[in-house]
Parts: C-alpha cells; structure tokens; sequence
C-alpha cells in the first residue's frame, strides 16, 4: 500500500466517446499521455468529471483498466469509486482495485443525506474493506450532504484514510481540517478558482477540472504555490480565471469537453442526461480557450 502523501495537480478526467456513445478508448489513451507529459501528478478517472454515472460496472472497469495500462506506473490512478449505498462502494472497490488503480476516491453518498455519524460509519467500512489508501470526497453541492471538518478530522485517524478532496467551497472549513490534521494526510482542492486560496492556508493540491484543457498551466500554478513562488501562482491563476469561470457555464464536463473538441483531443459527445454545449456559452468558453492560450499548452 502507498504510503507517500497525495499532493500536487490531478485531472479529474473526461471519459470521451464515439459519436455512438461508447468509449473512445483511443482519445483517452492520448489524453492520459499529454497529461503526464504536460506534468500533472496524478489521474482521477470515473469521477463526475468522467460521467461516472452514466457508465455501466464493466465500462467503469474498463476506462480503469485503460488508464492504468496507458500511465504504466509513471503516475498515481485515484479513480472514483463512490456509490450512496455502503455496500455497493465496497462491492465497487474490489473492481477498481483490480482494474489497476493505487488510490479510491470515495465520494459522500448523494441523495440519502446521511448524518455525520452515519458517514463516519460508511467511510470506515469502505476504508477497512479496502487493500487502497482512501480519498474521501466532500461535494455538497451534488450530493446536498456536507462532511463537517470535525468528521472529516476523526476519519483521518484512520490508517487507510490518507487524503480529503474539499469541494465545500469554504476556505475555512479546508483551513480547519489543515490546521488539525494528523500527519501525512493531504488536503486537496475540488474547484478551481479556489485551489490557490486552499493552498494559502495549507492545502495540498488539486484534483481540478480544466487541467483536462490546459494541464501545464494548471500543473505549474500548483507546483509554483507549493513551492512558495506566490507571484507566480497568482499570475497563473489569474491566467487561467476565465477559463475557470468558463468549464462551469453549465454542468460539468458539459464546457470541459465543448473546450477539448475545440483543441481537436475528443469529439463532444457526452451521454444523457447531459448535453453538449448551448450555443449561447460557447463564445464564452472560445473566448476563455483564447485567453488562456489553450491552443499552445
């Protein structure tokens, strides 16, 4: 089991498919290929990002699969492996770890809003089941179900538990969990616009959305905040702040994909319940793409 701290930039990866749907196993490959190689630390497949939801147990596995096939040890593989039900998440897990992942990132259960306690119970079961280190995931904002930093802070006593991803949106809830956390545990941002202000205060990282669009930059703004070259980072960050803005005009990967088929790495097609891009956002994300010089990164 890995024992070395989760920090620095991860993409949480689009899933690209064919214009019939299913998955493009090709585009991915190279995706996989120019993350590493633009300096991302880590992979995140089969999250939200990589429409998680509308794949089958099998395509689940099997993008796993691809991905750690492709990175071939050069970097981490954190995929999703979250259900609502405790149950499920572990019958999940024993997939995902044998699909070649290093990491499991497991999201709070959506839609059962289970009290504190209960997610200290559920995020134990899955930890103690697991042969992975665990990332725990907070994103109330889909599964209307906040993790409180003080359970946040009791799970992380946990051996297997090694990592949070805080997509809150409140620094003080990530500046509470950094300034009480047992050693070795890693804080790493869930949004974009604030993984600098995350890291002002002690985070460790990003799993982040538009590193799918502009990887090197958004590596380098992370790298450059670690290392304490705040100039830097708050130049980057500024760099990339429309195109932040921009990758959530409407439901994530909805933007990010509209932006990769307009660098020509997938084809915009996504699975319903969600749609490719309105054509009323669209000078929006160009104009981002153009701002941040996403043609050249």
């Amino acid at each position: 089991m890995s024992t070395t701290p989760l920090t620095g930039c991860g993409t949480a990866l689009v899933t690209p498919f064919h214009d019939d749907g299913t998955v493009d196993e090709s585009a991915l490959r190279a995706l996989v290929d120019w993350q590493i190689d633009s300096g991302v630390d880590f992979l995140v497949p089969c999250g939200s990002t990589g429409e998680a939801a509308t794949l089958s147990r099998d395509e689940h596995v099997r993008v796993i699969a691809v991905v750690a096939e492709q990175v071939n040890g050069r970097v981490p593989i954190v995929p999703g492996a979250g259900a609502n039900s405790t149950r499920r998440a572990i019958e999940l897990t024993r997939h995902v770890e044998a699909a070649g992942a290093t990491h499991l990132l497991h999201v709070t259960p959506a839609y059962n809003k289970p009290p504190q306690r209960g997610l200290v119970q559920h995020f134990t079961a899955i930890a103690d089941a697991a042969t992975l280190p665990v990332i725990l995931y907070n994103v109330p904002g889909r599964t209307a179900c906040n993790m409180t930093p003080e359970t946040t802070l009791e799970l992380a006593e946990h051996p297997n538990i090694v990592a949070t991803k805080e997509a809150s949106g409140s620094v003080g809830q990530v500046s509470e969990i950094v300034r009480s956390r047992p050693a070795g545990f890693s804080v790493l941002s869930g949004d974009d616009a604030l993984t600098l202000p995350f890291m002002s205060v002690g985070a460790d990282g990003v799993i982040s959305v538009i590193s799918n669009i502009v990887p090197s930059t958004m590596a380098r703004m992370v790298h450059a905040a670690a290392g304490g070259d705040l100039n830097t980072a708050r130049s980057l960050h500024h760099e990339m702040a429309a195109l932040m803005d921009a990758a959530f005009v409407e439901s994530n990967p909805i933007p990010t994909k509209a932006a990769l088929a307009e660098l020509g790495r997938i084809s915009n097609v996504l699975r319903l319940p969600l749609v490719p891009l309105a054509d009323s956002h669209r000078p929006t994300v160009l104009d981002a793409l153009t701002q941040v010089h996403a043609t050249h990164v």
